[in-house]
């Protein structure tokens, strides 16, 4: 099965709650969740109780499309997360929060994991002054993103760096505002990782 390519909204609206894909929009009254709170498709469904499977399929779904992971990429991330010590839950989700994707969002240098997917793959963005253009790359503890050196004279950068931060910036990572910059400084600790996933499902859901 190849990438969604559908409405971003009608995910958040199957989800029961935002994903936040779709930027600024999701934090205004236009929000898909805000203006229709029922789940797409028919609604003779939506009486229907959900099984376990279908409560533990959701939770996995949610991730995967909160991070805009495909389904054989989030599999290895999952057999990763159970060979690692400790809690495999945390282990997928602290994962995930490392790809550069998410970390240049994160950071504020876009509006979505949509858009930092895109500019990643665009090479706008280096790995300790190394061309990067791979979403799925893992940093690692004293890493810094950056912007790639010409792209600091257009309107582009201009326009994507007015009013950052934009948003709270994790305490794993730190923004160097005169160099528009950011850096890893730790891995992300249990307190950092998404509290809207409940990962216990979804290592529920691969343990059947």
């Amino acid at each position: 099965m190849g990438r969604y390519t559908g409405p971003s909204c009608r995910q958040c609206r199957r989800a029961g709650e935002k994903l936040f894909l779709k930027g600024d929009r999701c934090f205004t009254p236009r929000c898909a969740v805000e203006r229709r709170h029922s789940p797409p498709g028919d609604p003779s469904a939506r009486r229907r109780r959900a099984t376990d499977y279908g409560l533990h399929l959701r939770e996995k779904q949610k991730a995967r499309q909160m991070f805009g992971v495909m389904e054989g990429q989030f599999r290895t991330y999952m057999d990763k997360a159970f060979d690692a010590p400790g809690m495999s839950g945390l282990n997928l989700l602290r994962i995930l929060e490392r790809r550069l994707d998410n970390v240049v969002y994160m950071l504020g240098f876009a509006d979505s994991r949509k858009q930092a997917r895109q500019f990643v793959n665009h090479g706008h963005f280096r790995i300790n002054n190394v061309k990067t253009d791979i979403p799925s790359y893992l940093v690692r503890v004293g890493d810094v993103v950056s912007w790639k050196e010409s792209d600091k004279q257009t309107d582009f950068y201009k326009e994507r760096t007015d009013g950052i931060p934009k948003r709270p910036i994790p305490s794993w990572l730190s923004l160097n505002m005169d160099e528009m910059s950011g850096q890893v400084a730790t891995l992300p600790a249990d307190e950092d990782l998404r509290k809207t996933i409940d990962s216990r499902l979804i290592v529920e859901f691969y343990s059947r």
